[in-house]
């Protein structure tokens, strides 16, 4: 099942999406009969059976018309407002190369803030006096169940699922500041996500999963998550052992090899470029860059 998010005139409701269009989670439950809190929950904890009953169902019902559909080009952020936004850093080995960095012995964790959230189809706004404007295509996995002291074999049963992620980076603000790696990632707007939420029962693996990003048509990362030096289920194990865990929590999974930070000469990102990040059996988000506008006078 994928789980997103309708906009309506300054507002948005949950919805369910299926193929190229999305429906609203309240109208879908109506049809079937049942609360919409019981399909929110269902999506939240990453109930497999009860998800798989319930997206053949659904997709039965939608199919059979009278329920009203929309574009995708509608859908904001699955997850407008997370608690926690948790970011690993060089956590895929050609990516280490490519930075002449040291290869990691632990994931290495970061935050961005609530505040960089935007839509699959959002613009992603350059800051002012920002002129190395990076891209990250990431996965991006949605805690469901939250906990602390998460034993790894357990970890996944926490998973409620998966998006595309873009973490957005200014290079000099990150790294020519003494290492400032919140700041240079926290601008507004710099964590685009989406399209929807597809829960964990669609992807069995999330380490065989194909990422790739685009800048303007042009592929610029292309990878496979199997290339991460800590998987999935580490690194939820691993954040756990620091911090609680709550559902909605998010947490970006690392990067691979082909950023602008790692090429010569470096195509940091323009106004006007459109960034796609692509996840085999998630989806795809695509976000304009747009300068943020100068003061008048």
């Amino acid at each position: 099942m994928r789980i997103g998010t309708l906009r309506f005139g300054g507002h948005t409701e949950p919805a369910i999406v299926l193929g190229d269009q999305a429906y609203v989670l309240d109208d879908v439950a109506t049809r079937l009969g049942l609360s919409p809190e019981t399909l929110r929950t269902a999506a939240t904890i990453g109930d497999s059976p009860v998800l798989r009953d319930l997206a053949g169902v659904t997709a039965h019902v939608i199919q059979a018309g009278g329920i009203a559909g929309y574009d995708l080009e509608a859908l904001g952020p699955p997850i407008a407002r997370p608690g926690k936004i948790i970011c690993v850093g060089r956590n895929y080995a050609a990516h280490v190369r490519e930075t002449g960095s040291d290869m990691p012995s632990r994931p290495i964790l970061f935050a961005k803030f609530a505040t960089t959230i935007v839509g699959p189809h959002d613009d992603v706004v350059r800051p002012r006096d920002v002129d190395d404007l990076d891209y990250e295509a990431e996965l991006c996995a949605v805690i469901g169940r939250g906990g602390r002291h998460i034993p790894r074999d357990e970890a996944l049963r926490h998973v409620a699922g998966y998006m595309c992620a873009n973490d957005v980076s200014a290079r000099t603000a990150q790294l020519k500041s003494g290492d400032q790696w919140l700041r240079g990632k926290s601008f507004d707007t710099f964590c685009p996500i989406g399209p929807a939420i597809v829960t964990r029962d669609e992807i069995p693996d999330p380490q065989a999963l194909r990422i790739t990003c685009r800048v303007d048509g042009q592929t610029m990362q292309d990878a496979s998550t199997g290339d991460m030096i800590f998987d999935v289920a580490t690194l939820v194990s691993y954040c756990s052992d620091v911090f609680t865990l709550e559902p909605g929590d998010l947490i970006l999974t690392g990067t691979p090899s082909g950023v602008a930070l790692g090429r010569d000469p470096a195509p940091w990102l323009q106004p006007g470029q459109l960034v796609e990040v692509e996840i085999e059996g998630i989806g795809r988000i695509a976000n304009r860059i747009v300068d943020e506008p100068r003061p008048a006078g």
